[in-house]
């Protein structure tokens, strides 16, 4: 999936395209990391600081707007339909952020696994009620924690390889 994101967005200069990927909510830093150091070639620090802007772009708009959006959209069906899988999904996945909150929501941002970052901690901060000045920091410091995360997971994977 990612490699068609790559092919569509063939042509902007690596520096977008590193921060499109992150900033998607598929993807997010845990494909724009190892695309942008392995694939493109790109200098590790340069990398890293792209991904985090990337990743955190769409957070400030969906902390403050999802809640209000599709409520307002959840007035025809189809977008009821929609919301409501997307947070019932969303809550299978939350139970932490249920329990501790704002650390919570920290910890789910910062596992690097799918469908547990930054898109996913805006959706759960908005279910759970946790109010922006939590739930910014802890969806920050949660997204910090998944890129020296998944850099180091790429790393392993480099050093692995050489060694086999």
């Amino acid at each position: 999936m990612i490699e068609r994101v790559v092919d569509f967005l063939n042509g902007l200069p690596q520096e977008a395209i590193t921060v499109i990927i992150a900033a998607l909510p598929v993807s997010e830093l845990r494909g724009s990391i190892p695309v942008a150091y392995l694939v493109m070639k790109m200098p590790l620090p340069k990398v890293l600081l792209l991904s985090y802007i990337g990743n955190m772009l769409p957070v400030i708009p969906l902390l403050l707007l999802l809640e209000p959006v599709s409520e307002r959209l959840r007035r025809f069906h189809v977008w009821r339909r929609f919301f409501d899988w997307l947070f019932e999904r969303t809550k299978k996945r939350a139970e932490i952020v249920q329990r501790y909150e704002a650390l919570g929501l920290m910890l789910l941002v910062a596992i690097p696994l799918p469908m547990t970052g930054a898109w996913t901690g805006c959706i759960a901060a908005s279910l759970f009620k946790i109010k922006f000045r939590y739930a910014f920091p802890a969806v920050l410091l949660g997204v910090i924690i998944a890129g020296v995360a998944v850099t180091l997971l790429v790393m392993m994977g480099i050093i692995a390889y050489d060694v086999i």
